[in-house]
């Protein structure tokens, strides 16, 4: 995690308050099946299966990823996210 922080950085990301935009957002979404608080890092990421803008990508690159919790397929996750609907593919 803190490469990735030190990644932020590098393309000027300014941390100032919870959920304020920012111009770089990088997270670890799942590492293997690992499950629970890994040295302060809740894996898979508690969130990232509601996010349509995180799952929609995994689901176009890799349509067969299983979250490890859930059991389901970037592909079924990213059809019922709930979060990001109005995000648009990038073609």
């Amino acid at each position: 995690m803190s490469a990735l922080g030190r990644i932020e950085e590098a393309f000027g990301r300014v941390r100032t308050v919870q959920n304020a935009p920012r111009t770089l957002d990088l997270d670890l979404v799942a590492y293997g099946r690992k499950q629970g608080d890994c040295a302060g890092l809740i894996l898979p990421h508690p969130r990232a299966a509601e996010r349509r803008f995180v799952m929609g990508p995994l689901a176009e690159i890799a349509p067969a990823w299983v979250h490890p919790v859930s059991g389901l397929s970037s592909a079924a996750l990213a059809e019922h996210a709930s979060v990001g609907r109005d995000a648009v593919r990038i073609s």
